[in-house]
């Protein structure tokens, strides 16, 4: 998956917890609950993987403190296999993907990384300038349009998002395109008009083709922790999210936040982003990802 800097302290701790050596007791697990939920994966994540393990340990392990962390570690991976990773495909043409998230958390960027990931397929496809209450998201746009070689739909700033996002759909259609992505708000004056603008977005683009879009990726700042998992529940909620794409995967201390962001939403993380540079967003990766978290 392309993940390098290491998560500080957690598999570490957890090596310290469940030594190989060490019995695995009751207060053993109490710590390991500790940890987790120091690393962002929250609290009734935590007491549900927690509870999940000890009965795979009982199950299946000789007793050791290295048994019961392969059995974490089972537990974790079987959670993120059970609700799908890494499996993203478009399907028939134009597909829509809609991108939503709040500000900061990477949103318009990672979009520019999918474009480039799309067009490396050999794919053809347009962006969207739906996000039109930031001038700046809309300036933004263009110019990873430009350097991604894709070409982007616009509107002055301030119009309405939902004629974008129309203009965008039948320049697809026209053109025989193959996908349209989408940028949206990700802040107006307040919650419910957010989401009442995203619902309307999300009607037009279903108005014109339906059955679309094709999928509603939710794009997550991985160091933003428990308040992150808060506003994702908000725009699952609303905008119907079918898939999540975390970023700054690499830049956080903890990682956590992956595990109980699908745990909670029950969807898919789809892509991580790994790093600054335009191919770094990477499948998502189960294996990988428990290597790296329960990694020293």
């Amino acid at each position: 998956m392309g993940l390098r800097a290491r998560p500080s302290g957690l598999g570490a701790r957890l090596r310290s917890i469940l030594g190989a050596g060490t019995p695995a007791t009751d207060a053993t697990w109490d710590e390991v609950e500790e940890a987790l939920i120091a690393a962002d994966v929250g609290a009734t994540t935590t007491l549900e993987i927690v509870d999940a393990a000890r009965e795979r340990f009982r199950r299946e392990s000789g007793g050791s403190g290295e048994d019961a962390r392969r059995a974490l570690a089972a537990e974790i991976r079987d959670r993120l296999v059970r609700v799908g990773s890494g499996r993203f495909e478009l399907g028939p043409a134009p597909s829509v993907i809609l991108f939503v998230g709040v500000n900061g958390t990477g949103k318009t960027t990672t979009i520019a990384k999918l474009a480039a990931r799309l067009k490396g397929e050999g794919r053809t496809l347009v962006l969207a300038a739906a996000d039109t209450f930031r001038a700046a998201a809309v300036e933004q746009l263009r110019i990873w349009g430009e350097q991604v070689g894709v070409p982007v739909v616009a509107q002055r700033a301030g119009a309405d998002p939902g004629a974008v996002a129309f203009d965008a759909v039948a320049a697809a259609e026209s053109r025989g395109l193959d996908a349209v992505l989408v940028d949206t708000a990700g802040r107006l004056q307040n919650k419910q008009q957010l989401m009442a603008e995203l619902a309307k977005i999300r009607r037009v683009i279903e108005r014109r083709l339906p059955g679309q879009p094709r999928h509603v990726l939710l794009v997550l700042d991985a160091t933003t922790g428990q308040n992150g998992i808060l506003q994702a529940e908000a725009f699952s909620r609303e905008a119907g999210v079918t898939g999540i794409v975390l970023t700054k995967l690499d830049g956080t201390a903890k990682g956590g936040v992956a595990l109980a962001a699908a745990d909670r939403l029950g969807v898919p993380i789809l892509f991580a982003g790994v790093g600054e540079e335009i191919d770094a967003l990477a499948p998502f990766d189960p294996e990988a990802f428990v290597e790296w978290l329960l990694s020293e």
